[in-house]
């Protein structure tokens, strides 16, 4: 397998369900992704300005191949609302081969 096809996770988070979906739905409909998870009901406490805070948040898993993952963060980033998202690469290091050849399947229109 090739290094750019190598299978990784993108984590994210989002204010709410219809900004997590519309995210999400443009990665997959530009190949970007094969599959996002959309997540509700976290709570995050974090450091932000100096203070700590509470929110409510939408964790959204991004599933796409390394050679993607710089235009999918810049995907994400012109559509979030924060200032700031959260995007976090997750390397995998195995799985189901016809899963990881279908994720590849569906990215390979994508920009590598």
């Amino acid at each position: 397998m090739l290094e750019n096809d190598k299978p990784i996770l993108i984590y994210s988070t989002f204010p709410s369900i219809e900004a997590a979906e519309k995210a999400g739905a443009e990665l997959v409909e530009k190949h970007l992704a094969a599959c996002v998870n959309i997540i509700p009901g976290m709570t995050s406490i974090y450091r932000w300005e100096g203070a700590c805070q509470r929110d409510s948040e939408i964790v959204m898993i991004i599933k796409t191949r390394k050679g993607l993952a710089e235009s999918v963060m810049a995907s994400v980033k012109c559509v979030h609302p924060y200032t700031t998202p959260a995007l976090l690469v997750v390397p995998v290091e195995g799985g189901s081969g016809a899963y990881i050849d279908w994720l590849i399947e569906a990215t390979a229109d994508g920009k590598t």
